[in-house]
Parts: C-alpha cells; structure tokens; sequence
C-alpha cells in the first residue's frame, strides 16, 4: 500500500501534475496549519538521478522555514487540494528525503480535527494547540478585596489628632477604643458594647490605648501624662503609673514590659511587675514621641517622632542603636516586617508621604515609594507578604501593597476625615480604621491563606536551621 516513491507536485493548489502519483484532494478537510506548496519539484531518491534540475538542501530547508514563519507571523486559512484519488490510492504517502523535515500520513478513518481539545499531527509550530489554548487562557484573576466596610460603627468623640493612638484590637477579638474621656470595649463575637473607664472625673481625657499580647491588660495613655493599666475581664483599674510631664500618645507592650512615649520628648520603658521606680528612659527625640513598636523578636524597640526621625533601641541600651533622618515630616506609622527579619518600615507626614523600608541589621535604606498624602498608620499582614497603609492629607485612603514589589492591590476609600486609626483582628483578615469623621469601619483585606513560598530577602537570616 505505501509507497517509498514521492509524487512531483507544483506548488499551485490547482495544478497538480498528472500522472501515476499525485496528491490526493482532502476537500473539506481541516488542517490546524497551512502550508504552501513550494515552487520546487519534490523527487523520491530513485528519481533523483534521472532529474536534471534537482532541489538543494538549503532550498528546502528555506521553503519549510517560510511556511512556518507564514503560519506563526500571518496565521494563513485552510488551503484545499482537488480530490481526484481512487480509494486504492487513499493510503498514499508524501515523504521527502532523509533531509526531509515533515511527513504527511493519510488516516483511513478522518477524525474531525479539534483545536481546543487535540494537538494536530500536522502542525510546524513549536507551539501545540493545547499550549496556544494555555495562552489564550486568562491569568488566575487576582484576589478580589471588597471596596465597601462590612460593618460600619458610629464613635463620638474619636479626636481628629494626629498624634494620638486610640484604637487596638485584642488576641481575644475585643476592640478598645478611646472616644473623649472614656474607653469602651467593643466584642467582635458578640457585638457587645462595655464601658471599662471614665476619666472625666479626674478632668483627664484618653490619649492611647494599648491591649498586651495576652488580650487580657489594655494600657491607657491619659492627656496629663498618666498610664493606667487595667484588666479588662474584670474592669478594673491595676495600676497608675507616672512619669511623664504631658500625654502620652504611643504605647507599646513587650511581654510583661510596656513602653510609653510623650510629648514631654521622653520614653519610658517599665515591668508592670515591678516598683514604678525601675523604669528606664529613653532619651533621643527632640520633639514629641508619637509612634512605638516593638519588634516580633522582642529585641528592639522603633519609635517614630515630630522631629522627623526615627529611631531604634535594643532592649537595654539606654540610646539609640540607629537613627533614619531621611523622612521629611513626623513618623507616626511604624510597623516591623512578621515575615523578614530585620525588616522596618516607616510612614512620613504630609510633608514627606513617602514609605520607607530599612534593613535594621545592616542600617541601610532599602527601598522608598511616595503615596501621594500623609502616612497615618501602618500594618502588616500576618499571612503574605502584604501591608496595609492609611493615609490623612488629602485623599483619606486606605492602600493595599504588596512587598517588595510595592505595587498597590487595593485602594479603599470611605472616610471623610483622616484615616488616624488603624489596627488588625486577631485572624489577620480584617482590619478597623477610625476617623474623625467618628466612624470605624471594618474591611476585609487581607488572605489567611498562608504563602508557601520562601522569601529571598537577604533579610531572612533566620528562617533555617543551620
């Protein structure tokens, strides 16, 4: 039935020369590539010697190279040929030299080509079908995060202050939040409201709140420089400790330690287990202290102030281990990396609006990006490598990023005040922003699916056991 000899064919798909051999006509038929026919005759190597003209190996290979480039560049139709073989002859085969590059086989039973589903046996391009289908197919759609709060509460009296920290969230899924002289206590399981204190008989108001790590002690920060410790199962008031000489306006737990920082330019650090007469202060800040956080290592302390700078502390230097001069406006938003260690990043004022990233084990700038208004608070996830940042003058945004790329995933906006507040629930999904518009709002924002992946960060010193 199959022949070793090869049929001479023009390259015109409806002069075909006559003879014994020739190309079949598959009429109808649907080829996933189409080839041109070349000028050339093709010669099976028993006719080779009898030809005078005979096609070279470069020709060949030149005719095939364009026949693919057509097809590839130009996407060229389906191309027919007159159908004029006997049944006898319908297993006839095409085959060129040993340098041949493409063979043709008829089937006797026609399948109906399926470019979504088959790769075609005919096809040149490096490419099947099933991948050029993978091509065409979308990317995985990004993760969608809502643009509308799920839950949105009134707060009278939530201060329009800058520096000021008047909301926290607990391990135990309680919100606290200071509004006026008072600080309540809101159930995220129940939605229940509890009043734990009122300052207004002392003439003071509340200027922090701060919960530990437990869920179980909030600190307050008063506007007379007072901080109250209070458990907040048994709303009672522990302790009061003094020490500063004006509010105190950043607070931050580190175990059974909690550090307060004022605008008297001083930070206290204290064991609330101890006499207050232990205490150790931290001296570096020329005007008021209004951001503190420690980091996840429990090792060193960064603190933001409105003299623009920030700084870092260890745990029992009594100066700063290292200084950053480079925002141009006061450093509220502070927040460490849970995902590289080492890794700091700071948010400036409205005179700088820029977010910086600095590698605190080397000391050295890492990256920067300018988000266009006044950095008020900043969060990490706790699940990918993602932030959240919220922002005052002038858009009132809240902004999604990813790191390093620092490209935005989400812009959020729906307070008409700016975005002072902000803290994130236990789980890592939610976050609450507040306003002086005297609202809080509640977004989903963040994936609790964890990201496998290994960071690369030469930060990630100490993720393997060496």
């Amino acid at each position: 039935m199959l022949s070793s000899q090869c049929v001479s064919a023009t390259c015109s798909p409806v002069s075909i020369k006559s003879g014994d051999r020739f190309i079949p006509t598959r009429a109808g038929s649907n080829w996933s590539i189409n080839f041109h026919y070349a000028n050339e005759n093709c010669r099976s190597p028993n006719q080779t010697h009898k030809a005078k003209d005979v096609t070279t190996d470069s020709s060949k290979d030149a005719v095939a190279y364009a026949a693919l480039l057509r097809n590839e560049l130009l996407g060229a139709g389906i191309e027919t040929v007159p159908d004029t073989l006997t049944d006898d002859r319908r297993h006839a085969v095409l085959t060129q030299d040993s340098h041949s590059l493409f063979r043709y086989t008829v089937h006797t039973k026609r399948v109906p080509f399926d470019s979504d589903n088959e790769v075609s046996p005919y096809s040149l391009s490096p490419l099947s079908n099933k991948s050029h289908k993978l091509l065409r197919s979308p990317r995985k759609p990004a993760r969608k995060i809502s643009k509308i709060p799920f839950k949105v509460l009134d707060a009278p009296e939530l201060q329009d202050d800058f520096y000021l920290n008047l909301v926290d969230w607990s391990a135990g899924n309680l919100l606290s939040v200071g509004l006026g002289a008072c600080v309540y206590l809101w159930s995220a399981c129940t939605s229940q409201v509890t009043r734990l204190c009122d300052l207004s008989v002392d003439g003071d108001s509340v200027t922090s709140v701060c919960w530990n790590e437990r869920g179980s002690l909030v600190a307050v920060g008063t506007h007379k420089g007072y901080v109250q410790i209070w458990d907040a199962t048994g709303g009672r008031k522990l302790t009061s400790l003094e020490g500063h000489s004006a509010r105190v306006g950043a607070l931050a737990w580190n175990g059974e330690q909690l550090s307060s920082g004022s605008r008297d330019r001083v930070i206290l650090q204290r064991d609330v287990r101890t006499p207050p007469s232990a205490e150790r202060r931290l001296q570096g800040h020329r005007q008021e202290v209004c951001g503190l956080k420690w980091s996840p290592d429990h090792q060193h302390l960064a603190s933001g102030g409105n003299d623009n700078k920030l700084l870092v502390w260890n745990s029992s230097s009594l100066l700063p281990v290292q200084q950053y001069s480079d925002h141009l406006a006061a450093v509220k938003a502070i927040a460490w990396s849970p995902h590289q260690h080492g890794l700091l990043v700071s948010g400036g004022g409205t005179a700088d609006r820029c977010l910086r990233f600095w590698n605190t084990l080397t000391g050295q700038a890492l990256q920067s990006t300018d988000t266009g208004s006044q950095v008020c608070n900043l969060a990490w996830s706790k699940h990918a490598n993602e932030l959240v940042s919220t922002h005052g003058y002038s858009q009132n945004q809240i902004l999604v990023w990813k790191y390093p790329s620092l490209t935005q995933v989400a812009k959020l906006t729906g307070h008409s005040y700016r975005v002072l507040y902000l803290a994130v629930s236990p789980d890592g999904e939610a976050i609450v922003t507040g306003a002086g518009d005297e609202t809080l709002r509640f977004w989903n924002v963040f994936s609790k699916t964890r990201c496998t992946k290994e960071s690369k960060s030469v930060l990630n010193l100490f993720t393997r056991i060496r």
